[in-house]
Formats: C-alpha cells, structure tokens, sequence
C-alpha cells in the first residue's frame, strides 16, 4: 500500500445505528413537510393555470424528467449504489470508499451529462413518445415541447442529487435526503407567484422553477458529504470495481422497482388520447396518493435498505427476516388506513386542496374516481417499496426484473380493457390492479427464498387492524358532509372541516389500536 494511502485515516467504528422506528419517523417527518408543500404547490397550480391545455403540457414537460429520475436516479442507480456502498464501508478503508464515491460521481456524471443533452435537442420526439395525443394539437404539443428543454436538466441535477442522498442514507444520515425535496415545492411555488407576471407564456414560469429547484437541491447536500469526508472528486472510471458492480445490477433494476412508474407513465401517454383535462385529473389524485405513500411508505423502504445491506453483507439472516417482516407490518399498519380515508374521502379532499381559481366541479368529480381508483392499490405501492429493497440488498436483480415485466405487461393489457368503460379512472385502475400482482410475486419470491419468514404474532395483529380500520371508517361516515356542500363552501370552511375528519380519524384509529393492545414498543426495530 503507498505512503499515501499509509497516512489515510482508517475508517472508524461506526456509531450505533439508530432503531428503525426512530430513522423511519425521522425520515417520514421530512417526507410529510415536503408532501404538504407539494399538495400546497399544487394548489397553487391549480388556482393559477386549473386543469386547462396549457397545464396539460406542462404537466406532460415535468412528467418526463420526473419519471426519469424516479426510474435511474431513485430506482435503479439508488437500489445498486447503497448495497454496493454499504458493503464497501463494511469491509473497505475510507479511502476505498473516496474512491468508489468519486469513480461514481464522474462516470455518472458524465453518461447523464450526454442523455439530457441529447434529450433537450430532442425534446419533440421525446414529447411525441410520451404524450402521442398532442400530436393533434400544435399549441400543446409545442408548449410542452418547449418546456420540456427547460426542465429537462432537472434529470441530471436531480440525479446527482440522489447520488449524494445514497451516500448520506448510508452513513444514517437519513434527515437531510428527507428534507431536499422541500426545495422543489419551494421553487415552484415561488416560480408560480413571482416569474409567472414576468412570463410571455405564464406556464413556462413553472418550467424554470424547477431547473431553478434541480440546482438548489444538488447544492444543499454538498456541505454534508464534506462533513463526512465524502464530498467527490469526480473521476471517469468505468473500470473501478465497484462502478462495474452498480452497472451490472442497475440494468435489471430498472424494472425491479420503477415498474410502478411505467404504470403510471401508460397512463399518461394514454390519457392525452382522452378529453382535454383526463391528464390533469390524473396527475391531481396521484398526487394526493403519493401523499401517504412518500411520507410512509419511501420512507420505511429508505431506512431499511441499508440496514438490510448491512445484514445481509454480516450474514444474519434470521435478522433480515425480521427487518422485513417489521417493514411489511409497519406498512399495513399506515397504508390500510390511508388507502381507506382516500376512498372514502375523495370528493372531500379534492375540493379542500383544488377547487379554486380554473378548477371546475366535475374537475373535482373526475380527479375524485381516479383518486378513488389509485387508493385501491395504495397499499400494493407501498408493499413494493419495502419488499424490493428484499432483493436489492441481496444484490439480486434478475427476480425483480422477472416480476417486473409480469408486472408491466398485465398493466398494459388492464390499461386497454379499462379505458373504454372508466376513461382516465380506468387507467387508474389498471395501474393499482398490476401493482397488486407485482407486490405479491415478489412477496412470494421473498418467501420461497427463505429471505422473508412470517414471524410471531401475525392473527393478533391482524385482528387489531380489521378493529381500528372499522372504526376509521365508522367516524369517516358518521362526520362526512354530503359532496355538494364540500363543493359550495369557501376554503376556510372547506379546511376547518376537513381538518376535523382528519384528526377525528387519526384520534380514534390510533385509540382503537390502543385499545386492542397495539403499543409502540412493538414496533422497535435495530
């Protein structure tokens, strides 16, 4: 070994990881600032530009670098690198992980550098490929076109971004990663109010809010990775080991744990056939689902990738069972209520956040049946982030890809059955229909391998949940307001009322777990 990695200090004894209860409530804390900044962005959108042609495109421009980054950066490039980065900080010296984290930074760099500029100078035929329906409209498909050179860059800065959270994640620093998003509604939200009077075409001001939050993100975590020694000096490698593993397991990944994100694509290229409105109808209620699934569902599936990685790599396997186990109960325990109150409440909640400014009444009809649709499979989303992380921590992408595939096409062939008699809810529908299909084929993988053993205790909690859920649904009903009079209110009345189903929901759903015998200290996890 030279001299100069002899004077490197070696890596030191990492402190003790904090219980997985407390790293996902942390995480979800920052995951829910962020998703109520989204749901108030998205107010703001809708107040400004409502459900018309011109939102229709820009929703199209900021889909596609969005579904991108979701796919490489927070699919596939995340599920490699943190397993691959954790086993190097295990069994390497810090200066072999400077080496990975630079070799990765620039080889990374430098391929995302090449796509978005090939992407921007593309952008019409990247747009005819994601949305074929404008084609028949030149003001749209024009718009988006134009807005999509703007916002395509948010891919590579975007992605960086996620490359710099992994190495946090890893290294249990997991508030930070949380709380970068919140950038991104900030920006757009202050693009909306304050470049929108500056814009010739008021909708591109959305636009360059978020290159303007791409940037704002990548730069915020820089200091971090400095404080633990890790800030890259980005160097092309594709030779280094470690680039070579990510590469090698990052291809397969991609559908492994993004297949719900192709899902929701379909339903977008297929949606632009529809009536002017089904994208934005679309994009509303799979907002207000991404709400529970962000703040719970991410974020218990980025605490335990690396602690799963790390066991893995140690070889306890009985303690990766248990992690997981832990991970699907943790999910039950919030998805069944969310996807229940979604159902339920989905008129309500619509008209509370969007009925203002454009939004019309049947807009909030319309969003209402696809939210409804996507609350079906709101727990099958997050079941999916929780149990591929089963896999990807393994190093084991080739299942993933076979489940995924099963996945996509059943997706497909539920999109053409369901189009014609729900429209856009259809669609909807399909998406949470396939989801169920790819959370259970890679349950039962996890289970025929032996990574996923039921553990005690699952009748009993079964039981609890089937109790509470009823009495969720029982104040939900009891409290709920006809549509019509959540359409006619103002805001202020509107919130206030739906403020009082919220925490009239939350108080008796957690005071019959209560009741049942559900207890935190059952949810303490290392």
């Amino acid at each position: 070994m030279s001299s100069q990695a002899e004077n490197t200090p070696q890596k030191k004894e990492p402190p003790k990881a904090p219980g997985l209860l407390r790293s996902s409530g942390l995480v979800g804390v920052m995951t829910m600032l962020s998703r109520v900044l989204g749901l108030v962005r998205d107010m703001v959108i809708a107040r400004y530009f409502g459900a018309g042609a011109s939102a229709d495109a820009f929703f199209v421009a900021f889909k596609i670098p969005n579904f991108l980054r979701r796919l490489f950066a927070e699919g596939a490039f995340s599920q490699a690198f943190v397993p691959v980065l954790s086993s190097y900080r295990e069994k390497e010296d810090i200066a072999e992980v400077r080496r990975l984290v630079n070799a990765v930074a620039g080889s990374l760099g430098l391929v995302l550098l090449g796509v978005t500029i090939v992407a921007m100078l593309g952008a019409p035929l990247l747009t005819a490929l994601f949305a074929p329906g404008f084609l028949d409209d030149d003001y749209k498909f024009g718009l988006a076109s134009d807005m999509l050179r703007i916002t395509f860059p948010y891919l590579l800065l975007i992605s960086l971004t996620a490359f710099a959270g992994g190495i946090l994640n890893s290294y249990d620093r997991f508030a930070i990663p949380a709380f970068t998003p919140v950038l991104l509604n900030l920006a757009m939200i202050g693009a909306a109010i304050f470049l929108t009077p500056l814009m010739e075409t008021p909708i591109m001001a959305l636009a360059w809010g978020v290159f303007i939050a791409g940037a704002l993100q990548l730069f915020f975590q820089l200091p971090f990775l400095m404080r633990l020694g890790l800030l890259p000096r980005p160097r092309v490698d594709y030779r280094h080991e470690g680039v070579n593993r990510i590469l090698r397991l990052m291809a397969p990944a991609l559908f492994g744990v993004s297949v719900s994100q192709i899902n929701l694509l379909l339903d977008t290229v297929l949606a632009s056939f529809l009536q002017t409105g089904s994208v934005s109808w679309l994009y509303y209620s799979d907002r207000l689902s991404e709400l529970p699934l962000g703040v719970f569902g991410i974020a218990i599936a980025t605490v335990i990738l690396p602690s799963l990685s790390r066991k893995h790599a140690a070889e306890s396997a009985d303690q990766f069972a248990a992690t997981l186990d832990w991970a699907v109960r943790a999910v039950l325990l919030i998805g069944v209520p969310a996807a229940l109150a979604l159902a339920l409440l989905a008129e309500p909640l619509i008209a509370t956040l969007f009925h203002y400014g454009e939004v019309t009444d049947r807009d909030v009809t319309m969003s209402a049946q696809s939210l409804r649709a996507y609350s079906a499979g709101l727990l099958a989303f997050m079941l999916i982030k929780v149990l591929a992380p089963g896999f990807f921590a393994r190093q084991d992408t080739k299942t993933p890809v076979k489940i995924g595939v099963i996945a996509m096409v059943a997706n497909m062939v539920l999109n053409l059955m369901l189009v014609f008699p729900l429209a856009h809810a259809g669609l909807a529908l399909a998406t949470s229909l396939s989801a169920w299909l790819n959370g259970f084929l890679l349950w039962r993988g996890l289970r025929k391998e032996g990574a996923w053993k039921s553990q005690p205790g699952w009748p009993r909690f079964l039981s609890q949940l089937v109790f509470a859920n009823v009495a969720l649904a029982g104040v939900i009903v009891w409290l709920q307001a006809p549509v019509a009079e959540w359409l006619a209110a103002d805001g202020v009345q509107k919130a206030a009322d739906m403020g009082v189903l919220v925490a009239a929901g939350v108080v008796v759903y957690f005071a019959a777990l209560a009741v049942a015998g559900v207890r935190v200290r059952h949810f303490r996890h290392r």
